[in-house]
């Protein structure tokens, strides 16, 4: 499972990373996502990179993905998120923190998940069951 912090502008331009990442990228979230303070998140991404942030953030989250992180670069790498996304490796001091953090903050509000629930249709002409009509082409968005 990666870490993953999100900073952005506001909550919508997060939201819309989320969503991204989900989607295009095919990453799947362990959890939902927590709010972070933003000051908190600003220092523990200039010391990863080990220098000045250009921009300071006004809002940030963060969650596990049930991906590795070297997927989970790979995939960001191909999107481009309307916020900063910063994957947290266990390798740094600050996944520590972060983790410690993550067990405390309140769930980010507006997040629901784009992928589907189900592995295909509901076929509802059967009496007295719900039968699914598995379908791979359906669920575009299903990731095994």
């Amino acid at each position: 499972m990666a870490l993953v912090l999100i900073r952005g502008e506001n909550n919508s331009k997060l939201l819309n990373a989320i969503a991204d990442m989900e989607r295009h990228g095919n990453l799947n979230l362990a959890c939902k996502p927590k709010m972070i303070d933003s000051r908190f998140a600003d220092k523990l991404v200039e010391g990863i990179l080990h220098s000045k942030l250009k921009t300071k953030s006004k809002v940030a989250t963060a969650f596990f993905i049930k991906e590795d992180t070297t997927l989970s670069i790979m995939q960001i790498k191909k999107i481009h998120p309307p916020a900063h996304v910063v994957i947290v490796s266990d390798e740094y001091d600050a996944y520590d923190k972060l983790k410690l953090k993550l067990e405390r903050a309140p769930d980010f509000s507006g997040y629901y998940s784009h992928k589907a629930k189900n592995s295909g249709m509901k076929d509802y002409k059967t009496k007295g069951e719900v039968k699914v009509i598995d379908n791979k082409k359906l669920n575009s968005y299903s990731h095994k």
